[in-house]
């Protein structure tokens, strides 16, 4: 061998480290033995032995390489985590870095459900199976049971013949629809505790390495503490968003407060200010924007402001007194006006079905003060009708026909002009209703320059007119609506002046009598309607005894045999008592006439038609024709 030529030893060795430097496959490395054939067994000891040694550096590389490569997708991944901001994405980032890291079919991790005391299927990727995907795992139970409860990772070859964890029917059954085999688990901790485990799987049987186990472990911890910082932020942020929320609401409620301070002192300042109900419509129209109704207990309206329809509903004030609040009804706001347990009457609001709760609330405080406006205004008309009541019973006592000049003056403070004429009017009704009918027709009085007040037990009014007859007839009518009942009233003449209402009085209360004893009961008039009879009738004890003694045979006449002596009579007298006017008046021969009144005369006796017999029995036909 040349002096200046390498040794067969050397230059297998100078191969060798060549393969190695270039990360030649481990297999190639034993080429630079295997050509030392005529080499010394000392020179083929050593290349062997270098051979070891580069096997062992190339396999310290390799994995140094890998364990390079896992830090830096580690690395990767903690980078990844701690930009997301949402669980889910958090939590399908970690199962697909778990199944690219460890090159698996399927990787999936289960969260901790604290309050079933399970472990649930959170996310997958890979998975086709739906059951799978679904699975819960108690305590114990299957591999993720088993790294739950103990908190330690575990890998299994084949999933189907591990017999270290308990098997259970629905997982196993959603294992195999699945189709994995070899699985590792390994838990996610945070301190102590374990809030969930994270898998990854084959679908054939695999040995994993415990640098597989360890590299998932890693993996694992970053995404628990990924998970918890999560958490933490989605619990700040819903706490930031709560508390945004909770200052918006104070917000709006200081805005409420303010602007109903300032409606509640606008709406009592009205009241304050003598306001009436007409006044207090106007503002609320004007601070709702839509028309606004105010009514009295019965329905009948007090006033009304603003544009657009609005009208009493009887069914939404029943329902507000029931609930205490304002209800829609049709279309409209409502709401009952109540002092205490009773109701004065109801606010109508139209055109805002859309109405807001601020405004609800607004518009049930506009009722409170509508409540307190009619509670005055019902206080101050009491006052004003026991003023009236008083005026009332010194105008009808005798003592007004001395004292004219200073009544007139206190009717005068009251917009009552005596100097006009007025007529006095009694009212009768049944019992029951006597108290509705006092206060309508104090409510009456007031609106008609009038006095009303009770005399005698019945109510009575001191109305202007000039036509008694025909204004008892209009509030006959008028109050039987009202009261709900008959209502007689009886008008006196018209009378001008306090010392001539005494008399008028007295007058009126004989037309009630009068007309009560007529049967008129639930009718007006006065007494010039009545005539003659009235002023007979007037302190009578009754008509029918009177109209039975007079003319008693002859209706049982006329009952029994279908005659119409009766009709006969009243002929007879009508025409001054000529036999050939009542044979015209009744269509009748004048025989037949005077056959008839012979009739009548066997009947009643033969002074019959004698001047102060006739005078009665012609008072008793006029009697019993009014009386039908």
């Amino acid at each position: 061998m040349p002096a200046d030529q390498p040794s067969p030893a050397t230059a297998a060795l100078g191969r060798l480290f060549a393969l190695l430097a270039a990360d030649a496959p481990e297999d190639q490395l034993d080429e630079p033995a295997r050509d030392l054939e005529g080499a010394s067994a000392a020179d083929r000891a050593a290349v062997a032995e270098a051979t070891a040694v580069a096997r062992t550096i190339r396999r310290t590389l390799v994995q140094r390489r890998r364990r390079e490569a896992e830090l830096a997708a580690l690395f990767d991944t903690a980078g990844d985590l701690a930009a997301l901001r949402n669980l889910d994405s958090v939590l399908r980032a970690i199962v697909r870095r778990a199944k690219t890291l460890l090159n698996v079919d399927v990787s999936y991790l289960s969260l901790q459900d604290p309050a079933a005391g399970d472990t649930y299927m959170r996310v997958t990727d890979g998975s086709v199976s739906a059951k799978f995907q679904r699975l819960r795992l108690g305590l114990g139970e299957g591999l993720g049971g088993l790294v739950a409860e103990t908190a330690l990772p575990y890998a299994c070859p084949d999933y189907r013949h591990d017999t270290v964890f308990h098997h259970t029917g629905p997982i196993d059954e959603a294992v195999t629809e699945e189709g994995v085999r070899g699985i590792v688990g390994v838990p996610l901790r945070v301190g102590e505790t374990v809030i969930g485990v994270l898998f990854a799987a084959d679908r054939t049987p695999r040995d994993f390495t415990p640098d597989d186990v360890a590299m998932l472990v890693s993996l694992a911890n970053h995404a628990a503490v990924a998970i918890e910082s999560v958490r933490q932020l989605e619990e700040t942020r819903e706490t930031l968003r709560d508390l945004r929320e909770a200052a918006e609401t104070s917000a709006r409620l200081n805005r409420m407060l303010r602007r109903a301070e300032a409606a509640h002192d606008r709406l009592t300042g009205l009241v304050l200010r003598g306001g009436d109900v007409a006044d207090l419509a106007a503002e609320a129209a004007g601070l709702f924007g839509g028309p606004i109704g105010i009514y009295d207990a019965a329905g009948a309206e007090l006033a009304r402001s603003g544009d657009g329809p609005v009208r009493f509903a009887a069914t939404g004030v029943d329902d507000s007194q029931t609930g205490r609040g304002a209800v829609l009804t049709d279309g409209m706001w409502v709401c009952a006006a109540m002092a205490g347990s009773e109701r004065l009457g109801g606010i109508v609001l139209g055109g805002r079905p859309d109405l807001s709760d601020e405004d609800k609330r607004l518009f049930e405080r506009t009722a409170l003060v509508t409540a307190l406006l009619l509670l005055l205004r019902r206080s101050v008309a009491d006052a004003e009708d026991r003023v009236r009541g008083e005026l009332l019973d010194d105008l009808l006592a005798e003592s007004a026909r001395r004292s004219g000049s200073s009544l007139a003056m206190r009717a005068g403070k009251l917009g009552v002009d005596l100097r006009r004429t007025h007529a006095v009017l009694t009212l009768d009704c049944d019992a029951a209703v006597r108290p509705r009918l006092a206060s309508e027709a104090k409510r009456l009085a007031r609106t008609e320059h009038g006095l009303a007040g009770s005399r005698d037990g019945r109510p009575v009014l001191v109305l202007p007119t000039d036509d008694p007859g025909a204004l008892a007839g209009r509030l006959a009518a008028w109050f039987a609506r009202a009261a709900g009942s008959r209502v007689t009233v009886a008008a006196s003449a018209a009378a001008s002046g306090p010392d001539r209402l005494p008399a008028a009085y007295d007058e009126a209360a004989r037309c009630l009598e009068a007309m009560l004893t007529l049967g008129r009961k639930g009718q007006g008039g006065s007494m010039e309607q009545l005539g003659f009879v009235g002023l007979l009738l007037g302190e009578a004890d009754g008509v029918a005894a009177f109209v039975r003694r007079t003319l008693g045979p002859v209706l049982d006449y006329d009952a029994k045999r279908g005659t119409d002596l009766v009709g006969t009579l009243e002929a007879y007298f009508g025409c001054g008592r000529n036999l050939a006017k009542t044979r015209t008046a009744l269509r009748v021969h004048v025989n037949t006439v005077s056959q008839r009144l012979e009739r009548i005369g066997a009947v009643l006796g033969e002074d019959w038609a004698g001047p102060e017999r006739s005078l009665e029995i012609q008072l008793a036909l006029r009697l019993h024709r009014l009386a039908s």
